[in-house]
């Protein structure tokens, strides 16, 4: 797939909102590498300035929601301060978890100059409490594949609660997992979102399908 295309990407769309499966490997803002962000893309698309609403890593996929005026924008970000929005993850791992489910609660603290989370014992000034459930979906001869639904949003959250639990995200080489994809993916995927539309006041439930083409994910696809 083109990463300069948004051909087939888009998940839904009005004059408020649109979502859009994000690949792996494309940043959803600008940043210092300088490539054609998620968001450059979107504008191209829609033909005028848009919010990002949240954002979802370079190296993972999955739907992400921009907001095409500020009203939607205000109205998506007040329900996500206030956690009315649920959003939906599925995560590969080598390292299956001891209960099939659970929910993992940790203290993060976010390292800006190396742009990385780690789990630490005791509250400090820049420590943030972080919380997801998880559940087991299927396994591969090698692999597990969880649901992780994220009940914080936190930097990195996901990648560095697993790998707290030692059970690092496959791929994820910056936190843990013995080496990185040859695309320099994780598998990691933005699955599920549900909030309350801005204007008609409706929960609208979007999901992103898997990316088939890297054949773990195909396989997976497959058991849900």
């Amino acid at each position: 797939m083109e990463k300069t295309s948004l051909a087939g990407r888009v998940l839904y769309k009005n004059n408020q909102l649109i979502a859009v499966n994000k690949p792996a490997g494309i940043a959803v803002q600008p940043d210092k590498v300088g490539d054609k962000s998620l968001k450059d893309l979107v504008e191209i698309y829609c033909k005028h300035p848009v919010h990002i609403i949240h954002r979802v890593d370079r190296p993972a996929s999955g739907v992400v929601l921009f907001a095409k005026n500020k009203k939607a924008a205000a109205s998506l970000g007040e329900q996500f301060k206030k956690q009315k929005i649920e959003k939906q993850y599925l995560a590969v791992v080598k390292n299956e978890f001891a209960e099939k489910s659970g929910k993992i609660s940790h203290l993060l603290e976010k390292d800006g100059r190396k742009n990385i989370s780690r789990v630490v014992e005791k509250e400090t000034d820049n420590s943030k409490s972080a919380e997801l459930n998880y559940k087991w979906v299927a396994s591969s001869e090698v692999y597990h594949l969880y649901e992780i639904e994220l009940l914080t949003g936190r930097h990195h959250q996901i990648r560095a609660q697993l790998a707290a639990m030692k059970s690092p995200i496959k791929g994820d080489a910056k936190y843990g997992f013995r080496r990185g994809n040859r695309d320099r993916s994780i598998h990691l995927h933005a699955w599920k979102i549900e909030f309350t539309h801005p204007v008609s006041g409706e929960r609208v439930k979007l999901t992103a399908p898997l990316p088939i083409e890297d054949s773990l994910w195909k396989f997976f696809s497959e058991k849900i």
